[in-house]
């Protein structure tokens, strides 16, 4: 092998080295000024987009539908007060009948004998009496005999009155008119003492019961007009009036009950049905805001409003009845403000944010400016 030839490649081996550390050197100082770049770019804020509508006041109508149902207030229960046969029984359920009708006829043969026995008592008990009156009058008796004289007609008239009211007992007559709901026993029953012998309800005394919030209870009071719809009678609508409003709220539910009184009883109508009661209570001015705008954590309700710094700030609310797409707001803010109704997303409260009206504005003079930008080129 040539010696000129061992000579250079002795020289290009020792070159080799220095010619690789050149790329190596290069990338490291690109790398360096990239991560500067990129750590000047981490450390600018971008603010969050929003959009917003104002709180603010309005007059509305608090009219709701309420389900419910159709109930009696007059219902009677009809016991036996004296043990016996039953001897007559004419009414059925749903039979009407008048105030002062009977209603149930029980065997009354022994009160009667009873009774009798107890009139002729009386009357022993008054002529013995009367005679030892006269004998004391005449000094022919003591004044004592004439005393239990007068105690023995008093006991004879007790026991006389005693037995009329127990005989009245076998017969019951109806109270007020109205309808038999239930019938319990059949002619020819012995029927205990107080065992219930059938129900009656007065028809007249129909109202709609219906559980309403205790947010609502306060926009109501007696006297209130509201609309009753019965689903058994298809759509048509029956004016009504608040007769009731009930004193105290279910703890577990939170809701009171109101009682719905007809103007005018609809005939076909039976307790127990279904009904939806539309109430209108005056209109009122609310603040309110939009629905979307409340928010919910484990502290309560709050929403989203705008600093002037243009940061988001949590406020804390305590809301009253949703309209719609609306819900009052009874204490935690004031009118014309700004709510946060969109992008919630990433947001806390402190964060930097803009509106989407903002944005808009913005995007719109860099556009009228790239606009002048090319007509002066």
């Amino acid at each position: 092998m040539p010696a000129n030839y061992n000579d250079s490649t002795c020289s290009f081996s020792r070159i080799n080295p220095f010619l690789f550390l050149i790329p190596v050197v290069t990338a490291l100082v690109l790398t360096a000024c990239t991560d500067k770049d990129d750590g000047k770019k981490k450390r600018i804020q971008v603010s969050h987009l929003v959009a917003t509508i104002q709180s603010q006041i309005r007059t509305l109508s608090t009219a709701t539908t309420r389900t419910g149902t159709i109930d009696v207030l007059r219902r009677v229960k009809i016991y036996s007060q004296e043990e016996g046969k039953i001897t007559r029984l004419p009414y059925y359920p749903g039979d009407t009948f008048n105030k002062g009708d009977m209603l149930v006829q029980m065997d009354n043969g022994l009160l009667k004998a009873q009774l009798d026995k107890a009139i002729a008592t009386r009357n022993q008990a008054k002529q013995d009496l009367k005679r030892t009156t006269s004998m004391v009058n005449k000094h022919l008796a003591a004044e004592d005999v004439r005393a239990r004289s007068e105690t023995a007609l008093r006991v004879a008239m007790a026991e006389e009155e005693l037995l009329r009211t127990r005989m009245e007992y076998t017969r019951i007559l109806a109270p007020f008119s109205g309808t038999v709901s239930e019938r319990l026993i059949e002619p020819g029953d012995i029927a205990p003492k107080y065992k219930q012998l059938m129900t009656i309800i007065d028809r007249q005394s129909l109202v709609a019961r219906v559980n309403v919030s205790e947010l609502l209870l306060p926009l109501l009071k007696k006297g209130d007009p509201a609309d009753i719809s019965i689903d058994s009678l298809g759509d048509k609508q029956f004016k009504g009036v608040i007769s009731r409003i009930y004193p105290t709220v279910n703890a577990s539910t939170r809701l009171g009950t109101i009682e719905v009184s007809f103007e005018k009883i609809p005939k076909h109508v039976r307790a127990g049905s279904l009904c939806r009661v539309t109430l209108i209570p005056p209109k009122k001015p609310y603040l309110v805001i939009p629905f979307t705008g409340l928010r919910r954590d484990g502290k309560g309700e709050f929403i989203f409003t705008i600093t002037k710094e243009s940061n988001a700030k949590k406020i804390y609310v305590r809301t009253g009845i949703r309209h719609g797409n609306l819900i009052t707001i009874t204490d935690g803010i004031k009118p014309n403000i700004p709510i946060i109704t969109k992008g919630f997303l990433g947001l806390r409260d402190g964060k930097k944010v803009s509106t989407q009206n903002n944005k808009t504005e913005r995007d719109g003079k860099k556009a009228a400016q790239r606009r002048l930008g090319q007509a002066a080129g």
